[in-house]
């Protein structure tokens, strides 16, 4: 009866203590941050921490295929996504932020990401798996989460294909993401991803990498136009043909 008893109590005492971990306040992510660069490590460009992916991924021979394909499509042209105002996409709209700094606004339902390039904005839905039914697939795909103590675990699918991006993927593809907030030794504020890839047609095996990002304070994103300059152009374009057009009807008249 004892011996019942002290487990009862043991079970008890263990879920309360669950429950009170899953009511835990959360770390909170929100403000603005930037690439990461370690005490003392010199400023300018390139010396803060880039995430980058693998420089030679372990793509299939179809992977491999496309991204060529691609490839021989664009760069005669010197081409970029960039140059026509297409954002990053997932993952690299991750793990290439910090030169463009990104902001979190955080919420218990909902993390919305903007990186700065680009204007991109990222939605993480936090409280499991969305209907498959409400899934668009598009560049960023659809990110839901959830909690494992104070890390964030974030879950990404419904991507489409890309050939366009250092991490290139199929539609199968997932990611996962695990953010911690931490501090360094002076003190910072400092976010920290471990990102692994799974994409069964893409990647011969999981590809991980990890980014860290410095808080800024106070800091704020500045506007990214990109679609506005090329309007600005087309409107110019206009003017000048209109005003060549009345230049000629004026040429025609006696």
């Amino acid at each position: 009866m004892k011996t019942a008893l002290a487990a009862f109590v043991a079970l008890t005492a263990l879920g309360a203590a669950a429950v009170q971990a899953a009511d835990a306040p959360k770390p909170d992510f929100s403000g603005v941050w930037t690439a990461y660069r370690a005490p003392g490590a010199p400023a300018g460009p390139g010396r803060a921490e880039t995430g980058a992916f693998p420089r030679d991924p372990p793509f299939t021979a179809d992977a491999k295929a496309k991204i060529a394909e691609y490839r021989a499509l664009i760069e005669p042209q010197g081409l970029t996504p960039g140059g026509a105002c297409v954002g990053y996409g997932m993952p690299s709209s991750m793990l290439s932020s910090g030169g463009y700094p990104m902001e979190w606004i955080q919420r218990p339902e909902q993390i919305t990401v903007i990186y700065e390039a680009h204007s991109e904005i990222r939605r993480i839905y936090v409280g499991g798996p969305p209907n498959p039914r409400d899934m668009i697939p598009g560049r960023d795909g659809n990110s839901y989460a959830h909690w494992e103590g104070d890390a964030l675990v974030v879950e990404t699918i419904g991507l489409k294909e890309a050939v366009d991006q250092a991490s290139a993927h199929s539609d199968k593809a997932k990611i996962i993401e695990r953010y911690t907030l931490g501090k360094d030794d002076n003190g910072r504020k400092v976010l920290t991803a471990e990102m692994t890839l799974t994409d069964p047609v893409f990647y011969t095996k999981p590809v991980s990498a990890t980014k860290r990002w410095l808080a800024v304070e106070n800091g704020r994103l500045l506007p990214y136009d990109c679609t506005e300059p090329a309007w600005e152009d087309q409107l110019d374009k206009l003017r000048q043909e209109n005003a060549a057009k009345a230049k000629a009807d004026a040429a025609k008249k006696p």
